[in-house]
């Protein structure tokens, strides 16, 4: 059971993949989060993020993924346009040989689909439930909630999550204050909205309650650490600046 949990998490990780800003004017939104071993404090990989906002809506964006040594080993694409919590789209994980997505959003279904080396592709067609977020579309759940969820209350939503082809109800809380570069923030915390809350760890998350931007995230990874075939516990953040530890020659923002 617990294993079955965190492969959800592992998927839900995925809202990593967000705008770390709120906007009002079109714009290409280019920036990088530093991913570390939660655990060890290791630097293990970089992520580089191209997203298109307009009118405070984010429309479409992509994610690429770099080893420490700089070498690609992912790709997300994600586009917003049938649904502003529920996108359609596509995550490749090369180095290991697995895909997965969302194909279609409409109000008959949600179409996903995964594909490993070992077990080919599998589909799945869910309902849409009206309080519904899938992978980054978590963030702008988040954002469009985060007045609410400071002020301590509690939201339920359903998860679509298409490595598992199906969807899970889970909740957000606020769970203290904090700082980041010395300004102030707030912690989420996501959690299955059952007693499996006990039995696995939660994904904890870092807000700028002003800006509502993503500033740190930690939990299950995304990525998938290609020498034991599981995912990594990461500690992932945002800063203004690149960390010191931070790879000298970084990917382009291109």
């Amino acid at each position: 059971m617990k294993l079955q949990w965190m492969l959800v998490f592992t998927l839900i990780a995925a809202l990593i993949s967000v705008s770390t800003a709120s906007h009002a004017a079109p714009a290409e939104m280019k920036f990088y989060g530093y991913a570390y071993d939660l655990k060890t404090g290791q630097y293990l990989y970089t992520e580089v993020y191209d997203e298109q906002v307009e009118n405070d809506h984010w429309e479409r964006g992509r994610t690429r993924y770099f080893s420490m040594d700089g070498k690609p080993i992912g790709v997300k694409h994600v586009d917003f346009s049938a649904d502003p919590f529920v996108p359609v789209y596509t995550l490749e994980l090369s180095d290991v040989g697995y895909t997965e997505g969302i194909s279609k959003v409409s109000v008959d279904g949600i179409e996903m689909f995964k594909q490993s080396r070992e077990k080919g592709r599998q589909t799945a067609t869910i309902k849409k439930s009206p309080v519904m977020a899938a992978d980054a579309g978590f963030h702008a759940f988040i954002v469009a909630n985060l007045d609410a969820l400071a002020t301590g209350k509690i939201i339920p939503f359903r998860f679509a999550v298409a490595g598992q082809l199906d969807t899970y109800n889970f909740r957000v809380r606020k769970i203290g204050d904090t700082e980041f570069e010395g300004h102030p923030a707030i912690k989420l915390q996501i959690e299955p909205d059952s007693l499996l809350r006990f039995a696995v760890d939660p994904l904890v998350l870092t807000y700028d309650p002003s800006s509502k931007r993503l500033l740190e995230y930690c939990g299950i990874s995304n990525v998938i650490n290609p020498l034991t075939g599981k995912a990594y516990s990461v500690r992932i953040a945002y800063p203004g600046k690149p960390p010191q530890d931070a790879p000298k020659n970084l990917p382009p923002l291109d």
